[in-house]
């Protein structure tokens, strides 16, 4: 079984990953971070290919919070 390749994001794609994710942790309002996280979510459903699992709204929180140490203000 071959490894999975590394995604490639496009800058403009992880630059607002990281806008978002900032965004997210400083939104008190779940409402509003889950828009937040929608958000990502579509925009990273686009990169997906056709045989990986699809990305859930969950999967794009997990991605916020194992982020959030990396995050810069």
């Amino acid at each position: 079984m071959k490894a999975p390749k590394p995604l490639d994001l496009p800058a403009a794609i992880a630059h607002s990953f990281v806008e978002d994710a900032l965004a997210y942790f400083d939104e008190a309002d779940q409402i509003k971070r889950d828009v937040i996280a929608v958000k990502q979510l579509h925009a990273l459903k686009q990169l997906q290919g056709p045989q990986e699992k699809p990305l859930r709204l969950s999967d794009v929180k997990k991605m916020f919070v194992e982020m959030r140490k990396h995050l810069r203000r």
